[in-house]
């Protein structure tokens, strides 16, 4: 009897052995699971900073980028580790180049997960996009290549391609658009661009504007091109209606324009401060001097005030202009030829007085 009573002590005891080397292997294993959370968490959660930048920082990928470049791309923008982080994660994801192709915003507080998977669905932010006093296409090609992934011969390429179909020729080509702020895709196609910075001039050309410009006898281009010149003219605003009705005067009586801006486009010099004879003999058809009526197209991409102010042009009877001699970037205006001359002898002495050329 006490013999087995003994015997059933002794095999307690085993259980109990085994029952704690269990709950040891199982806390080990819980505690190695836990380290495992952590260290991702750590890897991918962590949050990403660059107090240089509270706004955040811009990962690019461009067309044609092998894994590496977005590798490095990633490295570039948001540091060694966490674009390495990024990196391994958006690779893991099956993330690929050409999916990723595009520009990503990087916000402070955004973790590497996040990044990644965003990458790895191709989920872009929006670029704004804008373009101010820009004279030529070529000028407007750089603005455009300069915030967008097309080059500048790719947008001029696609004008060439898509404008023609809407009725501009080329001289036309700056009136097929309209300067503002714009939202596109990084990646955007050339063709794409072009056409929806068109349907955004389509659209602020309504039916109001239209009637008006059939009130002035011009057609949308031509009224785009009077807006150019009138914005060159004078950097007023609330001069350039009045600019603009000096202009549609000369073109009711058949006058010539006779614009000083447009002599500078026809030079190619938009740094003339002054316009000598010299200058007024350049053969263009752009020389409002040389020819009679508007010149083939704007010469520069006209603002949407700048239009508004031909179409709303307030009425008067001057044909005349002349810079005012106190450099205060306004006119003096004139109805007859003689006043006019009174007025440019006093604005032609103070160039001489302060050795203007």
């Amino acid at each position: 009897m006490a013999e087995r009573k003994t015997r059933r002590t002794k095999g307690k005891k085993r259980g109990e052995s085994w029952v704690s080397r269990h709950s040891l292997g199982l806390m080990i294993a819980v505690i190695a699971f836990v380290v495992a959370i952590g260290g991702v968490s750590a890897f991918a959660f962590i949050p990403y900073t660059d107090e240089t930048e509270p706004g955040g920082d811009w990962v690019y990928v461009p067309s044609g980028a092998s894994k590496d470049d977005v590798r490095d791309s990633l490295k570039s923008a948001l540091g060694s580790s966490m674009g390495m982080r990024v990196y391994i994660l958006w690779n893991m994801m099956g993330g690929t180049p050409v999916r990723a192709n595009g520009a990503y915003r990087v916000e402070n507080g955004r973790t590497a997960f996040s990044i990644s998977r965003r990458m790895a669905a191709g989920r872009q932010t929006p670029v704004r996009v804008t373009f101010n006093g820009t004279r030529t296409m070529a000028q407007l090609a750089d603005r455009i290549a300069s915030q967008l992934e097309c080059t500048p011969s790719e947008f001029l390429g696609a004008c060439d391609e898509v404008l023609p179909d809407s009725g501009f020729t080329r001289p036309g080509f700056p009136a097929a658009f309209v300067p503002d702020s714009y939202e596109f895709y990084w990646s955007a196609s050339p063709r794409n661009i072009v056409k929806r910075l068109l349907d955004y001039r389509n659209r602020f050309w309504t039916p109001g504007r239209e009637a008006k410009a059939r009130v002035l006898g011009l057609s949308k281009v031509e009224v785009a091109t009077v807006a150019s010149i009138i914005e060159e003219e004078t950097a007023k605003k609330d001069e350039r209606g009045k600019v603009a009705r000096l202009y549609l005067n000369r073109l009711r009586k058949g006058m010539r324009l006779q614009a000083d801006p447009t002599v500078k486009f026809a030079t190619g010099d938009f740094t003339l401060r002054r316009i000598t004879g010299k200058h007024v003999r350049t053969q263009s058809p752009y020389n409002t001097y040389q020819i009679s009526g508007l010149p083939p197209g704007p010469i520069r991409v006209a603002a949407g005030d700048a239009i508004d102010a031909v179409l709303d042009a307030p009425r008067h009877d001057y044909l005349y202009m002349c810079a005012k001699e106190d450099f205060s970037g306004y006119h003096n205006f004139a109805v007859d030829y003689d006043a006019h001359k009174a007025n440019a002898r006093r604005y032609q002495a103070e160039l001489d007085r302060r050795n203007i050329r």
